[in-house]
């Protein structure tokens, strides 16, 4: 009927025409509408948009027939970044004349940083995203029926007013005098990302812009060191600041010719210029940055993941969220989610404001941080694993490192005398993840030895493989 593992935490995502289809999309729609409809004392607008997969406009159109027939309305904005379609929800929509609704929710078609054959759907739901428990109950309520491809909905220019705002916003960048570069990765940012940067006059060299859904270039997740090589070789003849994109530009990648400047790199860049900040992290930061982020700010440490970041910021009216991978979420003057194209511009700001972004990052003490290493293991059993390991930690280990104490956030964040070890299930995924930070490489070394040591043991006892 409808492949339950396309329900993943965050959003809606899987393998077109595999185990994400049309039909998939038309009850997805139905259902969704029809929850609204039921929740809501209210006309039901959604805002739809979608990127440039090839598949994508046949999602769309099957996903408003759903909508459609579950009598609700639909706003359709076209091609656009995902920080676009979140730009939308927001505002009063002129739909015809002396009429202006406000979205009730919005969706967004998008595989994001995934390789072209996936698509999926991001939701909010009064400007909240709707997600976890949300998805498993939308689930729950689908039943086999039959719905026409008949799709209806309103058009609407929202990209016009998005650039329009960016550019009365940030109208002190104009002629900055730096260079930089920008990938767009064949993506969508260049929906309205040039057009912004034109108007405020700034010189910059720009690849690999026209949206293509077969991604030429490169695979559209810049977090990955071999999809920035283009970009890398503009770093080092033209320029000391570059940028690059995921699939549907909610994501950034800030490089120097020194630094790839990670998300929690960036909050505590930002966090330099606003006054008495509180910043929401991950369980994921480097001990450094939430030490250093202390001396002028109040740092809050919360799950991993965009959608965890994005609900908490606003929960908590706080001024900023950033995710280690780049999601990046400004409440401080903005709408409190993620938008690449919004936090670039954030990041001219810094040097417009005399920041200099290597200097800054060049005061921090040096620790050794891996990179997340993944396991992969059975999805019935990360959680147990987990839950196990956590048994395992509360009593003292012979050999084991000295804990200080284990945060619990998100897994097992085990601190030590010298640096930290974390160990979470991925909550999209089949994987358990680690990472490790110590005062030095050998010492990190060490951390991970006796974790991994720790992990195969458990997960002989779980009765699970692992590779």
């Amino acid at each position: 009927m409808i492949d339950k593992s396309i329900f993943r935490q965050y959003d809606i995502r899987g393998i077109v025409n595999k185990n994400l289809d049309e039909n998939s999309a038309k009850l997805i729609g139905y259902y969704f509408g029809k929850y609204l409809k039921e929740k809501y004392n209210e006309e039901i607008y959604i805002v739809i948009g979608y990127d440039i997969r090839h598949h994508s406009k046949l999602l769309f159109e099957a996903l408003v027939s759903g909508i459609n027939f579950s009598d609700c309305k639909v706003i359709n904005i076209g091609l656009v970044a995902t920080g676009v379609n979140y730009f939308a929800s927001f505002q009063e929509i002129e739909i015809e004349k002396n009429k202006k609704i406000k979205p009730t929710a919005s969706i967004m078609i998008t595989g994001s940083h995934n390789a072209k054959k996936y698509n999926g759907f991001k939701i909010t739901v009064k400007n909240k995203p709707f997600f976890g428990d949300d998805l498993i109950f939308l689930y729950n309520s689908i039943n086999y029926i039959e719905i026409i491809n008949k799709p209806l909905y309103i058009n609407y220019d929202i990209k016009k007013e998005y650039i329009k705002f960016m550019i009365k916003q940030f109208s002190h960048l104009k002629n900055l005098a730096i260079s930089f570069a920008i990938d767009c990765g064949n993506g969508v940012a260049n929906t309205v990302i040039c057009d912004i940067l034109d108007e405020l006059n700034l010189n910059y060299k720009a690849l690999h812009t026209t949206p293509n859904g077969d991604f030429p270039n490169h695979h559209p997740d810049p977090s990955n060191e071999k999809n920035l090589i283009d970009l890398k070789k503009l770093l080092i003849n033209d320029c000391n600041l570059a940028f690059a994109y995921d699939g549907d530009a909610d994501r950034i990648v800030v490089l120097t010719q020194k630094y790839n400047i990670k998300g929690d790199m960036l909050a505590l860049l930002f966090s330099k210029t606003m006054k008495n900040p509180v910043i929401i992290g991950e369980v994921t930061y480097s001990q450094n940055i939430f030490d250093e982020i202390n001396h002028n700010a109040k740092t809050i440490m919360d799950k991993t993941g965009y959608s965890n970041l994005r609900l908490k910021l606003k929960e908590l009216n706080a001024d900023l969220a950033a995710e280690v991978s780049g999601h990046i979420f400004f409440n401080d003057r903005y709408y409190g989610y993620d938008d690449a194209i919004y936090a670039t511009l954030r990041v001219l700001e810094l040097i417009y404001n005399g920041i200099d972004l290597d200097k800054e990052l060049d005061l921090l003490p040096n620790v050794y941080t891996s990179e997340n290493i993944e396991i992969k293991i059975e999805e019935s059993k990360k959680f147990i694993l987990i839950n196990n390991l956590k048994k395992r930690l509360e009593n003292k280990l012979r050999g084991f490192p000295l804990i200080k104490d284990i945060i619990q956030i998100d897994g097992l964040r085990i601190n030590f005398e010298y640096g930290w070890a974390l160990i979470r299930a991925s909550n999209t995924n089949p994987i358990i993840q680690t990472k490790y930070e110590a005062t030095t490489y050998a010492t990190a070394m060490t951390y991970k030895k006796a974790v991994e040591n720790l992990i195969n043991e458990v997960i002989n006892e779980t009765n699970c493989t692992a590779s």
